[in-house]
C-alpha cells in the first residue's frame, strides 16, 4: 500500500454508528405488510450526503458497516483435504450481510443482492447478521448441534397450522434420512437426545398471555409441581438436579418454600397494580382476573418475582423446567419477547405423539386462562420431599398421577382420553418381561434414574466433570400376591413391596449398578447384573417362579454396532430376559427392610453391607 495511512478514511469512536435492536415493547407506528421492496435509507442519522474525507479528521459520513462479498469454494468448510481433493469444481458467492435496524432496509438490500446475482448468473450463500426482529417476519431456523440438528419452527396461531407444520417437519426429516429416534447398543429405544422444547407466547411481545395475566404462569408452575407425571412422562434419559431441565424441588430443599412466597407476592402485587389502574379509570379490579385486553400489570413484574427462583443448582436461569429467559429479561431486547419455554420435553419418535403433547399444553393454558389454578388446600405447592424420586420415577405412579390430570381436564370440559398417551408411556417405560405362576403375575418395566454430575477431575483436555450413568432402575409389579405368604426377592434380597390401592397388587423399584466406571458414586461397589428375581413361597421356603434379566448380552457378546432397525433392537432386548434361571432349592429369606427415605425402592448397593 503506497498511500499514507492517515489518508485512509477513519472514524472516531463517538462518530461510529451503533445499530442496536429495537426494544420489542417500544411503540411502533402502523406498518404496511411486507409485499413491496422499500427504498434504502441512510443508516446514519444526520448524514445526508457523504463528504470527501479530510486528512486527520473523522470521516463519519463514509466509514460504516459494509456489505462483504467473497468467492470461495464450498469444500473449504469440510477442511483442507476436502478442498484439495474435491475443490475447484464450483464457486459460490458468499455475501456477509451487515447489521441493519429496519426490516424494510434489510429486505431491500437482499433484493438488490439477489437481482445482481441473477443478472451475473452466480450462486449465493448468505452469511452475517440476520434480519432485524419484526412481528411480520416468520423465521425457520436450522442449527447443527452435536449429534442432532436443531430446528426452530415459526409460531403457529391456530391448531391447524400447528398440525401442518409438525407433520411436515417429521416428514421432511424422514425424506432427508434423519430420524427422531435412536437405538442404543443394548437395543433400548430412546429419543435422539435433542430437546422438543415448546415455546408459548403472543403474536407480539406485549400481547404475551403470561405478561398480561401473571396468574396464568403461576397456575402452570403450581400445576406442574403438584403433578410430577408432567415432568417425567415426556422427558429424556437425563433427569435430575443437574439435568438440562430440573424441577424446582430438585434444585434446593428450600426452593419450594421460596417459590410459594414468590407466587403469593406475585398475586399480591398484581392486585395492587390492578387496584391502582381501577382507581385511575382502568379496566382492572382488585382481586379479579384481568380481562384479555387489560394492560394493568407491568411486564417486568413476572420476571422480577420469578427470575431468581426458576433456576438450577448453579443459578443458571436457562437450565430450568420453566425457562423465562425470553419473557421480560433486563439483559436486552432479545430477552423481552414475552416467551415461556418448557424444556422438560424430549423429541418423541412420531409426529402424532408430539401433537398430543402440544394439545395437552393448549388445553392447560386454556383451562387456567378461564379459571386460575391456585394449587392445594393446605399448601399451594406439595412438599414431595424424597417421595418425588422414590415414587414418581416408577411407571405405576406416573401413570396414576397422569390419569388424575386426564380426569381433571375432562371435568373442566376438555374431552381428553388417557389412551392418547399410551405410546408415550410405552416409549418412556418399556416393558422388560412378564412372568406368571400359580395365579401370580410379575411384570418388569424400565424405570427412571437421575444421572448426577460428579466432582471435577483432571482430563486430557483440562478439567472435566463426568456424569454417573452407571445406576439403573426398574419396577417390579406383582398381582395376585398374598403378602402373608409370598415374597419377591432380587438377588436374594427381599423387595419392600408397597400396595398400589388395588387388591393383591404391589409395586417396588429396584436400583442396581449396571456397569462399573472408574468415575462414579461409590466406585468400589461392583456390578449387580444379572438380576435374578424370585417369587418365593415363604410357607414352602422355596422359589415357585421367577426370571433373570441381563443388562448386556447374556453370552458376554459386546456389540460393536448399533441396531440397524427396530427389529434388531427388539431382538437384542428380548435376548436379555429369561423366564427361567431363578433360584433352586430351599430359600430362607430375611424380611424386607424398607428405607426410611425411600420406602418404595430396593437399593442393591445398601444390601451389600
Amino acid at each position: 500500500m503506497n498511500l499514507p495511512l492517515d489518508a485512509l478514511p477513519w472514524s472516531a469512536p463517538e462518530d461510529r454508528p451503533v445499530v442496536g435492536e429495537t426494544d420489542p415493547f417500544t411503540p411502533q407506528p402502523a406498518r404496511a405488510p411486507l409485499n413491496a421492496p422499500a427504498a434504502l435509507r441512510n443508516q446514519i442519522p444526520g448524514v445526508v450526503e457523504p463528504q470527501p474525507p479530510q486528512r486527520g479528521k473523522s470521516a463519519a459520513g463514509i466509514t460504516r458497516t459494509a456489505l462483504c462479498v467473497e468467492v470461495r469454494d464450498p469444500q473449504r468448510a469440510n477442511g483442507p483435504r476436502a478442498e484439495r481433493e474435491q475443490g475447484g469444481r464450483s464457486g459460490v458467492l458468499y455475501v456477509f450481510m451487515p447489521p441493519l435496524q429496519h426490516l424494510e432496509d434489510y429486505l431491500a438490500l437482499l433484493q438488490a443482492v439477489e437481482a445482481t446475482a441473477a443478472e451475473q448468473g452466480v450462486k449465493l450463500v448468505l452469511e452475517g447478521y440476520p434480519p432485524p426482529r419484526d412481528p411480520r417476519l416468520k423465521l425457520l431456523q436450522v442449527t447443527p448441534d452435536p449429534g442432532v440438528i436443531e430446528v426452530n419452527i415459526h409460531p403457529s396461531a391456530t391448531w391447524g397450522e400447528l398440525v401442518d407444520r409438525t407433520e411436515f417437519l417429521y416428514e421432511a426429516a424422514h425424506q432427508t434420512r434423519l430420524s427422531t429416534e435412536k437405538f442404543m447398543l443394548d437395543g433400548r429405544h430412546t429419543g435422539t437426545g435433542g430437546g422438543n422444547h415448546f415455546v408459548l407466547g403472543g403474536a407480539t411481545p406485549a400481547d404475551s398471555p403470561f405478561l398480561r395475566r401473571p396468574d396464568l404462569l403461576a397456575g402452570l408452575l403450581a400445576y406442574w409441581h403438584n403433578h410430577p407425571s408432567l415432568s417425567y412422562l415426556f422427558s429424556g434419559l437425563f433427569i435430575g438436579p443437574t439435568s438440562q431441565a430440573p424441577r424446582v424441588d430438585e434444585a434446593r430443599n428450600d426452593q419450594v418454600y421460596e417459590l410459594e412466597i414468590a407466587l403469593a407476592e406475585l398475586e399480591r402485587q398484581t392486585g395492587v397494580w390492578r387496584a391502582a389502574a381501577g382507581a385511575a379509570g382502568g379496566s382492572g379490579a382488585p382481586g379479579a382476573p384481568a380481562a384479555p385486553e387489560a394492560r394493568d400489570v407491568p411486564p417486568w413484574l413476572v420476571d422480577r418475582a420469578l427470575r431468581n427462583v426458576l433456576i438450577d443448582v448453579t443459578g443458571n436461569t436457562h437450565r430450568a423446567e420453566f425457562c423465562i429467559d425470553k419473557l421480560f429479561s433486563p439483559d436486552g431486547p432479545t430477552g423481552r419477547l414475552g416467551l415461556l419455554e418448557l424444556r422438560a420435553f424430549e423429541m418423541p419418535p412420531h409426529a402424532r405423539m408430539s401433537l398430543a403433547q402440544q394439545l395437552l399444553l393448549r388445553a392447560l393454558v386454556a383451562r387456567f386462562w378461564r379459571e386460575p389454578y391456585r394449587g392445594g388446600t393446605r399448601h399451594r405447592l406439595t412438599r414431595w420431599g424424597t417421595a418425588l424420586h422414590d415414587r414418581f420415577l416408577l411407571p405405576t405412579f406416573v401413570q396414576q398421577d397422569f390419569e388424575d390430570v386426564m380426569a381433571e381436564l375432562r371435568t373442566a370440559g376438555f374431552a381428553f382420553d388417557a389412551a392418547w398417551f399410551a405410546p408415550h408411556f410405552e416409549f418412556r417405560f418399556p416393558l422388560i418381561g412378564e412372568v406368571a405362576t400359580q395365579g401370580l403375575g410379575l411384570t418388569l418395566r424400565t424405570a427412571l434414574e437421575p444421572w448426577h454430575v460428579m466432582g471435577e477431575e483432571g482430563g486430557a483436555g483440562g478439567t472435566v466433570r463426568y456424569v454417573d450413568s452407571s445406576l439403573e432402575r426398574l419396577e417390579l409389579k406383582v398381582t395376585g400376591l398374598n403378602d402373608n405368604r409370598h415374597v419377591i426377592t432380587v438377588n436374594g434380597v427381599a423387595a419392600p413391596l408397597q400396595p398400589t390401592g388395588r387388591t393383591g397388587e404391589f409395586v417396588c423399584g429396584v436400583r442396581y449398578r449396571a456397569w462399573q466406571p472408574p468415575s462414579a458414586l461409590h466406585p468400589t461397589i461392583g456390578v449387580h447384573a444379572p438380576l435374578t428375581v424370585d417369587i418365593v413361597d415363604a410357607w414352602l421356603q422355596r422359589s415357585i417362579g421367577g426370571c433373570r434379566y441381563h443388562v448386556a448380552h447374556p453370552g458376554g457378546r459386546n456389540h460393536d454396532s448399533f441396531p440397524v432397525n427396530a427389529y434388531e433392537a427388539e431382538s437384542r432386548r428380548l435376548a436379555r430376559f429369561f423366564r427361567f434361571g431363578y433360584t433352586p432349592g430351599r430359600m430362607d429369606v430375611q424380611p424386607a427392610q424398607p428405607s426410611l427415605e425411600f420406602p418404595f425402592t430396593l437399593d442393591l448397593r445398601r444390601s451389600e453391607r
